[in-house]
């Protein structure tokens, strides 16, 4: 039966249709959707939510190229995916939330398999940076337990599989100045001048 259910294609699907809900609805009853996608809108583009059983696995923002981003899961966590927005209700709505200044943190189950050894030690730490702090790649180094890796700190901002959720934007370089982010430098000022206001 599994070849009946359309798993990863380059093709991203936008247009709901009652077909392909009950397609998922099937594919999750049987234990054959591994990965469940939905793209949302935001103040800072397009961003491709991506989810797991245990939990928000990936975001990116559209200029992360959201098709090359699925390929990468299919590759890495599993083939099965399929868009299914009714999966990210919680997180669309945290999201709007956070959006607008209502909320501060999210509270989503995550599922950080795609962060290892000091990478996940990195976001461990990101995520107790306070709404509207900022924290300089040296003070992360230093609470991440290696302090003279500051360098492995922008690489681990850089590739963090979820940004927004996992506040990456809130690590600036030493002089204040933003520094490098995967949505862009307009999308991390927007951000944290939001969260500043």
């Amino acid at each position: 039966m599994t070849d009946m259910f359309q798993f990863f294609t380059n093709e991203v699907l936008l247009d709901p249709n009652p077909m392909h809900e009950r397609l998922v609805a099937d594919a999750a009853r049987q234990g054959l959707l591994d990965v469940a996608y939905h793209i949302v809108d935001s103040p800072v583009g397009p961003l491709l939510l991506a989810a797991t059983e245990e939990g928000l696995v990936r975001v990116a923002f559209d200029r992360q190229d959201h098709d090359g981003v699925l390929a990468e899961l299919a590759a890495i966590i599993s083939p099965r995916i399929l868009r299914a927005p009714a999966r990210f209700e919680q997180v669309t709505r945290q999201l709007e939330e956070y959006f607008t200044g209502e909320r501060h943190a999210f509270d989503v189950p995550l599922d950080l398999r795609l962060a290892r050894g000091f990478r996940r030690a990195v976001l461990d730490h990101l995520a107790e940076i306070a709404y509207g702090n900022t924290e300089s790649y040296a003070q992360v180094a230093a609470a991440a337990g290696s302090p003279k890796a500051v360098r492995a700190v922008g690489t681990a901002c850089a590739l963090n599989p979820l940004p927004v959720v996992v506040p990456c934007h809130r690590v600036v370089r030493s002089d204040g100045s933003y520094g490098q982010y995967a949505g862009g430098e307009e999308a991390k000022r927007a951000l944290l001048t939001m969260e500043a206001a």
